[in-house]
């Protein structure tokens, strides 16, 4: 942190360092741009430019209106939302119930949580298939949403539980004796008070069902059923890699992240640190 007591030099070094954190930080976005805007798909050229010669919109333009790209989209944009939605409904019960309740076997279900989430995802997908399958949700967005759902809870009702632990019980007493009951003092007083810890459980759920691949590439068998990410990788083929496709689509779908980030920013910081301080 630079005050007025900082030394030029600790400045100008400082700056520099930053300047240096930045540049590698956006050097692999600045790499993915130009291969997108680069013609005939090739990947890097060994002339060092800013832009790349003949820049082109050609693969935006091909990935938008001759593959089914839009679709694609959508279909990530429904799991997603579905996802973030469910992720919301099921952890902020949860947290709440752990934050404010004293029953028993609440520590063995608290440490069984956390015992899961040392585990990786991908270990049971065997499990999930072979539950969905005899559901009938296999190549169903539904089954998705399910899977990435659940996917979601652990972390997410840690860290909400987190929060609401920091929320003195007093506020919530002081609205029912104004006349609230219970559930409204939970709507009008904690759920408000808790909106940066939402923000944080809002966009981890829109990230589980927008970024995921290894579940939807094992669950998704017809095109129309693609996400986005299963869909971008089936582009390929065995004898070629069209980079500039995969950087072009890469970029269009990082657009909506780009956009809830920055809407919940404010938020996100708060949310983090103050549903970490108590277990």
């Amino acid at each position: 942190m630079i005050t007025a007591r900082t030394s030029p030099l600790k400045a100008v070094l400082l700056h520099l360092a930053l300047l240096a954190g930045t540049s590698f930080s956006l050097f692999p976005i600045y790499f993915v741009v130009q291969a997108s805007l680069r013609p005939g798909n090739t990947l890097y050229s060994t002339e060092l430019q800013l832009l790349p010669t003949n820049a082109t919109l050609d693969n935006f333009r091909h990935m938008l209106l001759e593959t089914p790209l839009p679709l694609w989209l959508w279909n990530s944009t429904k799991v997603a939302v579905a996802t973030t939605f469910a992720t919301l409904l099921i952890t902020v019960t949860a947290a709440y119930a752990l934050s404010r309740f004293r029953f028993r076997g609440r520590g063995l279900l608290l440490g069984g949580m956390l015992a899961l989430q040392a585990f990786p995802g991908f270990l049971s997908i065997i499990a999930f298939y072979l539950i969905l399958n005899r559901l009938g949700l296999t190549n169903t967005h539904l089954g998705l949403i399910l899977i990435y759902s659940a996917g979601a809870i652990v972390f997410n009702v840690w860290n909400l539980k987190g929060y609401f632990d920091t929320i003195p019980v007093d506020l919530e007493e002081a609205a029912m004796i104004d006349g609230c009951t219970p559930t409204q003092a939970f709507v009008r007083v904690m759920l408000p008070l808790a909106r940066p810890s939402l923000a944080v459980t809002a966009l981890f759920g829109f990230l589980a069902g927008w970024n995921e691949y290894i579940f939807a590439q094992t669950l998704l068998f017809d095109e129309s059923m693609y996400t986005a990410p299963v869909g971008i990788f089936g582009l390929q083929d065995t004898y070629s890699q069209p980079w500039g496709w995969f950087a072009a689509s890469s970029l269009i779908v990082s657009v909506p992240v780009v956009i809830l980030f920055l809407y919940l920013q404010r938020n996100l910081v708060a949310g983090l640190s103050a549903g970490g301080v108590k277990g």
